[in-house]
């Protein structure tokens, strides 16, 4: 599931999820807090971020039920694979999140973790509304309908 990003970024995990049940509203980009055998695991991919959220906690900003399996081959004791996680943010972005976490509806979820050139891992983060039913059929049906435009277009070319 690795990729190659133009800019150097080597994806590890995508929440693909996370656009169809929320509508992203603004990204951040946040260092992680991880142990060696964990920098290992998301090396090889091993990471679910389907049900995390981070979580303002004593002015830092944590992330939840991220799910980063065991390194096989790792030596010592191995960690809880969905323990809470310290986020590394600017104070003035944990500030501009504290105001923006308080209103209601907001969540803070992960979008994406990935490596930048320099070997350190990233997570970026959304401000994301929850949508609604009629507001996942709607995109559906707007999805479903551009598809059914993009095949006509390539048959009658």
């Amino acid at each position: 599931m690795t990729k190659k990003q133009p800019s150097g970024q080597k994806i590890v995990s995508k929440n693909k999820k996370a656009f169809h049940d929320y509508h992203i509203d603004q990204t951040f980009e946040a260092g992680i807090v991880l142990n060696g055998p964990e920098v290992k695991s998301l090396r090889a991919g091993k990471v679910n971020l389907r049900d995390g959220y981070a979580q303002l906690k004593n002015g830092e900003i944590f992330l939840y039920n991220v799910h980063i399996s065991p390194y096989a081959y790792a030596t010592h004791v191995s960690q809880d694979p969905l323990r809470v996680r310290k986020l590394l943010l600017h104070r003035r972005e944990i500030k501009k999140l504290i105001g923006k976490l308080h209103e209601k509806g907001i969540a803070l979820i992960p979008l994406k973790i990935y490596f930048i050139p320099n070997g350190k891992a990233k997570v970026e983060l959304a401000l994301a509304r929850g949508k609604k039913l009629y507001d996942k059929r709607a995109a559906l049906k707007e999805k479903e309908s551009n598809r059914d435009v993009e095949r006509s277009m390539r048959r009658n070319e």
